[in-house]
């Protein structure tokens, strides 16, 4: 049994946000039935790409990343007998996700006001830049993931101290609307589990980015102080940031006095725990440059592996700089099955990251590969809507259905 049994979603997303949030569902169970146009999901012409076996075709390592457990039908919305086998698959679903401008799915007709008579209390999440809920100049704007990170100010307090604004280097503006996506619908479902209610989940990429400012909007409404960014120091707390050693990096986040004094010892300055300017937190915030100046001179006489034997046994937080390649061979990253392989056809075994719902009792899994584009047309509407073989081929023809590929 998976945690989400019996929960049918049906998505209508492309590219990120919403792809992204539909996997996190399927992951813990859901039926995840992808609904793609002729062309399919832009994502599945992004890099980098799979080199195909001798009897398939190159295949997106984005896309693949993104819709494990999932199945793909590809249908033409833009014919009746499309909308009618859409309609026919909400009618029988519990969710349905989509990731457009807002006025997109009206024109389809498919809004949440035309899905609620389809089905009354269907969950109907949207991710979009600003929100469906917003100022009629901001509701239509397009917003990719960089448009949030500087809309929401994130940008601002990204990068080193005194350089221009950084993207983070993950879209991480549609990766947590995804994230808070999913929990929206969670919330719904639960809701409609005591009153027999749908609703509809509005979910905008820059609320998200806003909502993890963590202390930059405090900074500001309290002090009255505009955040800069701090390369990898930390605005409250110190020292809390990565340092050069002899041959690379360490970070040290040092959060309380306590680990002050701990650390203190294990680099050989004890004199610098009880030092005026630096014996409290606020005293070193206060006096940061001067503490990076002092500890970046100790910190680089040690490579960052010795400093690791040091930490280590002092017990002090720490981590080296890991690399992507680092992460990917990490014994405990792939002990906590992050890193998984799948069967992708055409391709054979693929790696992909693994779920990160480690539950007691009903955790995530990567149970299946990517669709391919229509893979589960026969399935769905031979299965789920009772289309006979027949009809199935008729659609086909009449290019509502494409042929898998």
């Amino acid at each position: 049994m998976k945690a989400l049994d019996d929960i049918r979603v049906i998505d209508l997303s492309h590219v990120l946000a919403a792809p992204f949030c539909t996997m996190m569902l399927a992951d813990m169970g859901a039926e995840v039935i992808k609904i793609e146009p002729p062309s399919g999901d832009d994502s599945r012409e992004f890099g980098p790409f799979f080199e195909p076996d001798e009897k398939g075709d190159e295949q997106s390592g984005y896309f693949v990343s993104l819709n494990r457990n999932k199945k793909s039908t590809s249908i033409n919305l833009k014919t009746e007998e499309g909308k009618e086998i859409l309609r026919k698959l909400i009618a029988g679903a519990d969710v349905v996700v989509e990731n457009f401008r807002p006025n997109t799915m009206k024109k389809l007709g498919f809004s949440y006001e035309e899905i609620k008579e389809i089905k009354s209390d269907i969950i109907y999440c949207s991710i979009c830049g600003f929100g469906h809920d917003a100022l009629p100049e901001y509701a239509t704007k397009p917003a990719y993931d960089m448009v949030a990170q500087a809309y929401s100010g994130l940008m601002s307090i990204t990068g080193p101290k005194g350089g221009p604004p950084c993207r983070v280097g993950t879209s991480v503006g549609d990766i947590v609307a995804g994230h808070q996506a999913a929990i929206g619908i969670l919330s719904a479902l639960w809701h409609r589990e005591k009153t027999g209610e749908g609703q509809h989940v509005d979910i905008s990429m820059v609320d998200g980015l806003v909502s993890i400012l963590e202390n930059a909007i405090s900074r500001y409404t309290i002090k009255g102080e505009v955040p800069e960014p701090l390369g990898t120091a930390h605005p409250n707390i110190a020292p809390f940031q990565s340092f050069p050693t002899k041959d690379d990096y360490i970070i040290t986040p040092i959060g309380n006095d306590g680990l002050w004094e701990k650390f203190c010892e294990a680099i050989g300055k004890e004199e610098l725990v009880d030092h005026p300017k630096f014996k409290d937190n606020r005293l070193r915030c206060e006096n940061l440059d001067e503490l990076v100046s002092r500890l970046e001179e100790v910190m680089k006489t040690k490579t960052t592996e010795e400093w690791i034997e040091i930490f280590e046994e002092s017990g002090l937080p720490y981590s080296p700089l890991n690399r992507i390649d680092d992460v990917v061979d990490d014994d405990n990253i792939n002990y906590r099955n992050m890193i998984e392989e799948v069967e992708q056809p055409d391709l054979g075994k693929v790696e992909v990251t693994g779920s990160p719902f480690k539950l007691s009792k009903t955790p995530g899994e990567v149970e299946t590969h990517a669709p391919k584009l229509g893979e589960h047309n026969e399935e769905v509407l031979t299965e789920l809507l009772d289309y006979s073989q027949q009809e199935v081929e008729k659609l086909k023809e009449n290019e509502v259905l494409n042929e898998p590929k």
